[in-house]
């Protein structure tokens, strides 16, 4: 998932590594034994807009933390404890598994109500996963399209018609029919894609403002690029939901402001500033002095995320795998890392798989020194026939990748590449890098698992056949499309044992590396500041985010 960007659900050896690096960095949460306050506004300040709150289309860290506020997905994450556990939430329990794992069946809790005091039904949920089809909801994660039987073929229920694999005996039980055996399927349906949706309130396109909510909180008014206020779903229980509380009287989210300034903000604790957080990590030019700021340990929460920040490199605009070799060995990862932050932002990378995610495992094909090998990159290039390139590198329009893409420059500047700059706004990068319209040379990516298993990283970044199935939701910014690697992919999904899929990931992850199509930069921590009035949040292991399911404005 993307961190501006996706979901991070952490095995129990992961996230004993997370909370170990979090209590190093900072506070993991201000939760305290006393009961939580009620009442108050809790401002978010985000410099920027989500690009989805729909929950079919959002794939970002951002978007799918803030719907869990409105949208209750069949299971969820129970954080509550020293380590998340997978609980029931619009579902009873977890799901039952049948047939080895390729059918699933969901029995709903009893009296959920939306917004408006009706009953959520298993055919809501049909209809909201069933939606996520259509062209016109592009942009979410491709798990339904991969495993659901008649997925590949079926264009959603606008045009009336039904996806028969998703079967609804009656108002409370929902039955999955999968074309392979899935058996994390209901870490899955965690994710906000398998929640429901009801079909007379649906405004396809435009539902991102007009989300339908059977959670704690409902969209009270909402502004693009400006305010979204939400304020409490009067028909929500607590005693229906092990997940989520109703603290706060009202959530106020401004977007727009540079995050910097936010930063600046809610460290002063001045007026507002004392009941807001935020949602967008710190500020590279902030990200050191914050982490060492002793007067800030109490609201600062430092998040060690299983995820990897990294430069994809187009095979099919770049196809000399000599000069592939020569942009993996010039970068200079030094400069890289400080444009984010420095070394709290998180360890020199080498793989794309990274620590707390299933089939890790440690290795460097290429520069040893994160500074880089500017020599062999230029014999490299000398092999390549010294071409005089120029190349387009997208990323985002703010400062601190302004910075990462100079220190980008400048590396490859001294082996005979020139990189032009191509910043696109920040609301709007990954809507616009994952559309197979427009491509360039470089492009800047993060990644996080969406559940704790090398299955949500290796195949949705580097799985070739996906490009064309996707095409305005392509995760695989390389377009790598290595028949060596599609076929290991199909092998390994087969694999029931966990160790043997494991091991055969991490063999995955280096022929990937071999490939030559992604400079792995950083694996990555997330850090960001409260005000000393904001109460109850979790540092959210699942989604690497300051959870809001929780908080609280002190009285």
């Amino acid at each position: 998932m993307m961190r501006r960007t996706r979901t991070v659900a952490l095995t129990a050896s992961a996230v004993a590594i997370a909370l170990a690096a979090t209590a190093c960095g900072g506070s993991s949460s201000n939760t305290s034994s006393s009961a939580p306050a009620k009442g108050g506004t809790l401002s978010v300040l985000d410099e920027s807009d989500f690009d989805h709150l729909d929950p079919q289309r959002t794939y970002t860290t951002e978007g799918q933390s803030t719907d869990e506020l409105f949208v209750r997905a069949l299971t969820g994450w129970d954080e509550s404890g020293s380590t998340p556990k997978l609980v029931g939430d619009l579902a009873s329990t977890t799901g039952t598994p049948s047939k080895g794992d390729t059918v699933w069946t969901f029995q709903l809790r009893h009296g959920i109500k939306w917004q408006d005091g009706t009953e959520v039904t298993a055919q809501d949920v049909k209809y909201g996963v069933e939606r996520a089809f259509s062209g016109d909801i592009n942009g979410g994660p491709p798990y339904a399209a991969q495993w659901l039987v008649g997925g590949a073929d079926y264009k959603g229920p606008y045009s009336g018609k039904q996806l028969d694999s998703i079967q609804t005996p009656d108002k409370y039980t929902v039955v999955f029919h999968l074309n392979q055996p899935v058996a994390d399927f209901n870490e899955t349906t965690a994710m906000s894609g398998w929640s429901a949706v009801p079909k007379a309130h649906d405004t396809g396109s435009t539902y991102d403002t007009h989300v339908w909510s059977d959670g704690a909180y409902m969209i009270k008014s909402y502004t693009k690029n400006k305010e979204l206020i939400a304020v409490k779903n009067k028909y929500w229980q607590k005693s229906s939901d092990p997940i989520r509380q109703q603290n706060v009287d009202e959530f106020d989210f401004k977007f727009g402001q540079d995050q910097a300034a936010i930063d600046q903000q809610i460290k002063s604790d001045a007026g507002v500033a004392q009941t807001a957080l935020e949602q967008y990590p710190l500020a590279g030019s902030d990200l050191n002095s914050f982490a060492n700021d002793a007067a800030l340990k109490s609201r600062y929460y430092n998040n060690s995320a299983p995820g990897i920040n990294y430069l994809a490199i187009n095979t099919r605009r770049v196809k000399d795998i000599k000069v592939r070799e020569a942009i993996e060995s010039a970068i200079d990862k030094t400069t890289v890392r400080g444009a984010f932050g420095g070394s709290a932002y998180g360890d020199y990378a080498s793989t794309m798989l990274s620590p707390g995610v299933g089939g890790y495992k440690k290795f460097d094909l290429y520069s040893t020194n994160p500074a880089g090998d500017v020599t062999k990159a230029k014999a490299l290039m000398k092999q390549a026939g010294n071409p005089k390139l120029t190349m387009s590198m997208a990323l985002e329009n703010t400062p601190t990748q302004a910075h990462f893409g100079d220190a980008v420059k400048t590396s490859l500047a001294k082996i005979g590449i020139k990189v032009n700059l191509v910043p696109i706004q920040l609301a709007n990068y990954f809507n616009t890098v994952s559309n197979t319209k427009n491509q360039y040379d470089l492009t800047w990516g993060d990644w996080i698992a969406d559940w704790p298993n090398a299955s949500t990283v290796l195949p949705t970044l580097f799985d070739g056949r996906l490009i064309a199935k996707n095409p305005q939701a392509n995760q695989d910014l390389s377009y790598l499309n290595d028949p060596k690697v599609n076929t290991q992919i199909t092998k390994i999904a087969t694999m029931a044992d966990i160790n043997r899929r494991n091991a055969a990931y991490g063999k995955l992850d280096e022929q990937i590396m071999k490939d030559t199509s992604v400079v792995p930069l950083m694996y990555m921590n997330f850090s960001a500041v409260s005000g000393s009035k904001v109460g109850g949040v979790i540092a959210d292991t699942i989604l690497a985010e300051p959870s809001l399911l929780h908080v609280y404005v002190k009285q």
